[in-house]
Formats: C-alpha cells, sequence, structure tokens
C-alpha cells in the first residue's frame, strides 16, 4: 500500500465474497472466524488507531506500515513467542502421508508437528516471495492452478498512450473489451497513464480479467475510457454549445482546456483528428459529434500484463479443491497447512488480499496446533 499498509476493508464481510477475482467462496468460513471487524480490533487494541478512506480501505492514521509491524511483533513478545531464524527452506519433510518438518539449505533438518506453507506467491519477490513454495506444494502431491499476474498494469502498443506517461485521470470509467466486441468488465475510479500503458486502481482492478482472458486469446484488448462518465451525450452537446456561443472565437484547443487536463488535449485532438488551431465558429456539426464520442469513447488497444514480478498479487496457487476451508488443512497430507497468497485465491485492490492472508493464517493456526503432539 505504498508504505502506509491496508489492512482490510470496511466492507459487509457477505460483500467481501465478491471482492475476489477467483474462489472468493472459499473463504467464507475463513472470514467468518476471522472478521474485518477482529483484524481492526485488533490493531486497535494493540495501539494502532485505525482509518477508513474511499472505498472502504482501513489504513493505520499514522499512513506507515511499520506501525502494524511494529504491533505485530509486540504481540508475539507479548505470547512469548520465539522466531528462529535460519537459512531459507529448501524442502518439506514427510513420513509416509505426513509432514514432519521441512530442510533448510544449509542442509539442517527442523523437525515438527506440523507445517503451515505462507510464504506468499511469486509477484513483489522484493518481499520475498520468490515462489519457492510452489515445488514445496508439488513435492506434497498438490496441483497448482497456473500461477499468473494479479493486480497488475497492463501495457499499450500505442505510442500515443504512452505519451500521456504521468496523466492521472479521476473519476472516469474504464471498460475493458475484446476484438469480437464482448465487454469483460468495467469500473470506475482512478488511472494513470505510464511509459507503458495504464495502471491505477481501476486498472489493477480489471487486470484479472485481462489476464486471464489473454491466458486463452493471443488477441489485443480494447480500452475505452469515459472521460466524463456524469453527463450523457446530449448534456455534453449542450455544454460545446454553450462554450461555443461564449467564446466562438477561440481556438479549439483552448476550449478543450475546460473539459480535459493539459497534457490529454493534443492527444484527444488528434484521436479525433480535428486541428487545435480550428475555430470554434467553424466547428461543424459532426467534428462536435466526433469530439463528444471521443469524450465518452476514448479507446486505445492493451497488449499484455506488465511481468508478474510487478504485480501486486499473485493468481493461481494450490487448488483450492485440496484443501480444507474449515482449517486450511491439506487434504492429501496430514499436518500441512497453507495461508494467504499461496493459495489459488485473488482479491481486488482495497485490503482484501490482506485481509484474506489474516483470516486463513488465523485458520490455520488455531487448527495445525491442534497437531502438536
Amino acid at each position: 500500500g505504498k508504505g502506509r499498509c491496508n489492512v482490510t476493508n470496511n466492507k459487509d464481510m457477505e460483500q467481501f465474497i465478491q471482492c475476489y477475482a477467483h474462489n472468493g467462496k472459499f473463504l467464507y468460513t475463513a472470514f467468518h472466524t476471522l472478521s474485518n471487524q477482529a483484524v481492526k480490533d485488533f490493531f486497535e487494541q494493540m495501539g494502532v488507531p485505525l482509518k477508513i478512506e474511499r472505498g472502504e480501505r482501513v489504513f493505520p492514521v499514522s499512513d506507515q506500515a511499520k506501525d502494524i509491524v511494529k504491533a505485530l511483533n509486540k504481540r508475539l513478545r507479548q505470547l512469548n513467542v520465539t522466531v528462529k531464524v535460519n537459512s531459507p527452506v529448501k524442502a518439506l519433510l514427510f513420513q509416509e502421508e505426513k509432514v514432519i518438518g521441512v530442510v533448510l539449505n544449509s542442509g539442517d533438518k527442523l523437525y515438527s508437528d506440523s507445517v503451515i506453507v505462507a510464504v506468499g506467491g511469486a509477484s513483489y519477490q522484493a518481499t520475498g516471495s520468490s515462489g519457492d513454495g510452489y515445488k514445496w506444494v508439488k513435492s506434497a502431491g498438490h496441483s497448482l492452478t497456473e500461477i499468473r499476474p494479479a493486480l497488475v498494469p497492463l501495457e499499450s502498443p500505442q505510442e500515443n498512450i504512452r505519451a500521456l506517461q504521468g496523466l492521472s485521470l479521476k473519476n472516469v470509467t474504464l471498460t475493458l473489451v475484446t476484438k469480437q466486441g464482448k465487454k469483460l468488465g468495467d469500473d470506475f475510479g482512478e488511472m494513470i497513464f505510464t511509459h507503458f500503458g495504464i495502471s491505477g486502481p481501476i486498472v489493477l482492478t480489471l487486470s484479472s480479467k485481462a489476464v486471464d482472458y489473454w491466458q486463452k486469446n493471443d488477441q489485443p484488448l480494447q480500452a475505452i475510457i469515459d472521460l466524463k462518465p456524469a453527463l450523457s451525450e446530449e448534456q455534453l452537446n449542450d455544454r460545446l454549445l454553450r462554450e461555443i456561443d461564449q467564446g466562438h472565437n477561440k481556438q479549439l484547443k483552448t476550449m478543450m482546456g475546460n473539459l480535459l487536463p493539459q497534457k490529454l488535449i493534443s492527444v484527444f485532438l488528434d484521436y479525433v483528428a480535428l486541428k487545435p488551431e480550428l475555430v470554434l465558429h467553424q466547428l461543424q456539426k459532426s467534428q462536435r459529434q466526433s469530439i463528444i464520442k471521443g469524450l465518452k469513447q476514448f479507446t486505445f488497444m492493451l497488449s499484455r500484463p506488465r511481468p508478474l514480478n510487478e504485480a501486486i498479487v499473485t493468481a493461481g496457487g494450490v487448488t483450492v479443491k485440496e484443501i480444507s476451508p474449515q482449517t486450511m488443512a491439506s487434504k492429501l497430507i496430514d499436518g500441512l497447512y497453507f495461508a494467504g497468497e499461496i493459495i489459488d485465491v485473488d482479491g481486488f485492490p482495497g485490503g482484501f488480499n490482506v485481509q484474506a492472508a489474516f483470516s486463513t493464517g488465523y485458520l490455520a493456526g488455531v487448527n495445525s496446533a491442534k497437531d502438536t503432539v
């Protein structure tokens, strides 16, 4: 969360299930065992006041992710938990159909009554989620849903789009459409143009649909931005007529400054094939209609997602059919549990992935403790 830590979301727990691109229903028991309210209560009790922002996102009042880390470490000390930092894990240790510990890269073996695999996915590798957990999972006989990026920026092959690098748009609607005209999804909010294409909250939210489509189709997608979603075409036409009436001797590029960010004007006018120097009283009805259509349907191509390591979240992972949703225990190997992003579940932006990690981690922790001899 840009160093702020979006710890959860304040939506009703029933709504949470709808905020996952894949397998949200698998989390039903986890969310009702450790809810978003329970997470908020925990951090408040640990001395971290929280606040709710747009989209029901929950952050520490301090806007400091380190305060969340401090609270977790404080709780470990209160509970007299010993954290042993050894060399990285190389493999899981098995005895027949039970996990009995792990093998470290150093060659040492750590024995235990249960093991929770909670090492994240393969994205955002700077945090340590290198994808190592997948080979451990396979060694246990588990199946993996294909690993792919989720909550990831999208690339455009068009130079005019990349030329808009750094431009942020607020209160716009982005729609993704296939070459055949099928709508994949839409979202309203903020986005930003980058040196490779587009990013920002609504882009990340829709990115899973784009990635899923590209997994099966080697075809570009259309991105359609409604730059003025609050206005109908008729209302936009009236607005343009007023602008023309009030400044009929002004140039078109000047008038467009009342409708669009400065950086977008030249790209937009080129898109609708109109000269910036055109005087407003010379603007024909057909040209006015072109502007209206461009404002409501500013369209360009998207070619692919950014690489997995640039994704905020990894889609895919341990198949949920092989994990008990009531305990997070493996259905194949005794004593083996899973939590967090290594499971084939990925949520939209807004604190949903962190809540999923807390809730599945809680279930795995409570139930793995019952295996202790």
